[in-house]
């Protein structure tokens, strides 16, 4: 089939590669357009042409790649974007595109480390009152009202994000604004100082924001890590950008273009 338009659901650091490497002129005539979902007030921005914003749910996304003529989706959001996610694989079935799932691995508990799992930010909650009352939480800004319940005012947290956070949040709550990648020197010395003994974290993967892990485990610390959501079925998946350039490569030398199931 011929690809002439692309869409990539990004906002990762796989989707910004990805983008690159489009941008650098691997398949001439081929239009790339990265969305962001504008949650960010400065995302960092791949290259190529950009659009900021939703698209309406299922039925705005379809109507979108229909009147755009996208030819391909991947998404490259994030691990726990889950809405997005479902909502690109039922637009894509309806239209008939193929979808891709650009998903960086989850992490791997290695010797020495202390981790709780937890099946949502609510149960991560509730596992704090027994693990330690000075939490460095690594979620990001929203969801933070898991963490709000008076079960938990004893607890100091110390919240990163890339944006301030608003209400509701942890009634004794310090703030730091940053954007990783971060230095394996950086998390020690922030576990340190604010005296850390219990760190929360989604399964990101990656490895911009894995050297809190090592540092927790270095320090002796518990980490509560929260799970993925499982992602939407049928959908294919690729663990980074050479796969994903290797999709595309193979959707370049089908015949024609998908068309209705039958059944």
């Amino acid at each position: 089939m011929t690809v002439r338009h692309l869409l990539i659901l990004g906002g990762t650091t796989e989707a910004r590669r990805l983008a690159a490497a489009l941008d650098d002129g691997l398949w001439p005539g081929l239009r790339v357009i990265s969305s962001l979902a504008g949650r960010v007030a400065r995302p960092s921005l791949p290259p190529g042409e950009v659009r900021v914003g939703g698209f309406g749910g299922v039925d705005g996304l379809a109507r979108w790649l229909r009147e755009h003529e996208a030819d391909a989706v991947i998404d490259a959001t994030h691990p726990f974007a889950r809405q997005i996610s479902f909502h690109a694989a039922l637009a894509a079935a309806s239209t008939h595109v193929p979808l891709l799932a650009l998903r960086r691995p989850g992490w791997v508990a290695a010797q020495g480390d202390r981790w709780h799992d937890a099946a949502s930010l609510e149960d991560a909650a509730a596992l704090l009152p027994g693990l330690g009352r000075r939490v460095f939480l690594t979620t990001g800004r929203l969801g933070l009202a898991a963490f709000a319940g008076p079960a938990l005012h004893g607890l100091s947290f110390l919240v990163r994000s890339v944006d301030a956070p608003e209400p509701p949040h942890p009634e004794r709550m310090t703030v730091i604004l940053d954007r990783g990648p971060f230095t394996l020197e950086g998390e020690r010395a922030l576990l340190r100082e604010h005296r850390i003994d219990v760190l929360v974290t989604k399964d990101s993967g990656g490895d911009a924001t894995a050297a809190k892990l090592t540092a927790a485990r270095e320090a002796g610390i518990p980490v509560v890590v929260v799970r993925r959501p499982p992602p939407p079925q049928d959908v294919p998946v690729v663990a980074d950008v050479p796969g994903a350039l290797a999709w595309l490569a193979g959707l370049r030398g089908r015949t024609g273009r998908p068309g209705p199931q039958s059944g």
